[in-house]
């Protein structure tokens, strides 16, 4: 049954998943130095050992999604903690870039168990159509919060202990989130007319709307941004700052060099972005969704380009680093809720699944074309631009979008 209330124990479940989940998903990028180090390792194979994670997690959230569907939410995120668990234990003792490679398809997909896709949609159902699209933005949020946290956590265990035994610990942490599955009472899924629709049905019909595709073309270009800076956004930082050190209040707040301002950076974002990701899921409960869309990718494009042409200083680093952090992860209440919107709850993580795969294929071009740019022409300008391009795409393609009920639609 649908809660009249924000704060249901669905809520508080799913976000404690998604924020220890994504806790140890945003550290990946810590571990790139000890592990190259180890083994002499150019910094290439363990990014694109990040990347395959990345498309991975995309091409498991409509499998996760269905299988939600089909035997229940809580044995899918059962199933993802496993996969995420067994990838990090058997990354421990992996010796070969191909081995982590690999290992990191497990890990992608137990991040596709225990991420958006499956929390989104059981919080989705358990909420009332007025609070549904604050309660996503409140979930988002939750997992910006563990982004905030997981890369230091995981740099206070790496002065203290080896990367293999880190990996150990976040193993048994994912299965510790585990005990919040008892709040995921399960919700009425749908109303009687979507249960009596198939999954081939739905997805049939889908896959022929126009708008559909609008948003799954939509959703690219952000992951394309997101993948891009959290791959790069350090390097570049550092690149273009160049010995142009940090002072007056950078300096007074402890950022005294250019590489500790690029993890700075990363952090700015995640705590601006919990509050752009409640804002949006607000927002979206008052105004149009695909305008919202619109305008959030219509402001990536501005704030980009803008930065871009500037100057690059610590100062414009940490402005750009709070205004993109504000529109970071806010498309993601809005696009699973204008998917649930359209479509219905009954199939919503399998159809948001779906959109969610061109999410991640953008994030795997972003950090893998981030890399091979910058050896092709020695700076990650070209690759920006392209950032920016793609971010004005998306704000066009979801102006068409037809935002009403499918079964309104076809009366």
């Amino acid at each position: 049954m649908q809660s009249a209330r924000l704060f249901t124990p669905v809520l508080i479940g799913g976000s404690i998943i998604l924020m220890i989940g994504f806790a140890i998903r945003a550290s990946f990028g810590v571990f790139q130095i000890p592990i190259a180090a180890e083994f002499g390792w150019p910094r290439a194979e363990f990014s694109l050992a990040i990347a395959i994670q990345n498309l991975a997690w995309g091409f498991g959230q409509p499998l996760f999604g269905a299988l939600a569907e089909r035997f229940g939410d809580r044995r899918a995120i059962i199933v993802g903690a496993l996969f995420y668990a067994g990838g990090l234990v058997l990354s421990a003792y992996a010796t070969t870039p191909l081995q982590h490679q690999l290992l990191e398809v497990l890990v992608g997909f137990g991040i596709a168990g225990t991420g958006f896709g499956v929390i989104l949609a059981v919080v989705g159902r358990a909420t009332s159509d007025e609070n549904r699209s604050l309660a996503l933005g409140v979930a988002t949020a939750a997992g910006s919060a563990g982004q905030v946290f997981g890369a230091p956590v995981a740099q206070g265990l790496l002065a203290v202990m080896a990367w293999q035994q880190v990996f150990m610990i976040f193993a048994a942490v994912i299965l510790l989130a585990l005990f919040a599955l008892p709040l995921l009472r399960a919700p009425a899924r749908a109303s009687r007319a979507e249960l009596e629709e198939s999954l081939g049905h739905v997805l049939n019909r889908a896959f022929r709307d126009p708008s559909y595709t609008l948003i799954f073309l939509g959703f690219f270009s952000c992951g394309y941004q997101l993948g891009f800076l959290t791959a790069h956004f350090p390097a570049f930082i550092t690149e273009m700052c160049g010995a142009v050190a940090p002072n007056g209040l950078l300096a007074t707040l402890g950022i005294s060099t250019t590489s500790a301002l690029g993890a700075i950076a990363i952090s700015l974002i995640g705590l601006a972005n919990i509050g752009g990701s409640i804002m949006a899921g607000w927002l979206g409960k008052r105004y149009t969704k695909k305008y919202l869309l619109a305008g959030i990718y219509a402001a990536r494009t501005l704030v980009s380009a803008v930065f871009i042409l500037l100057p690059i200083t610590p100062t414009t680093v940490v402005l750009f680093s709070l205004s993109m952090g504000a529109l970071w992860l806010a498309t993601v209440p809005l696009t699973s809720g204008l998917v649930a919107h359209i479509y219905g709850l009954r199939y919503m993580g399998t159809l948001y699944g779906f959109v969610f795969l061109s999410h991640q294929i953008g994030s795997f071009m972003g950090v893998w074309l981030g890399g091979k740019l910058y050896d092709v022409y020695g700076s990650y300008t070209t690759v920006w631009w392209i950032g920016v391009a793609v971010g004005a795409f998306s704000a066009i393609v979801h102006l068409p979008i037809r935002e009403r009920a499918m079964q309104f639609r076809l009366a």
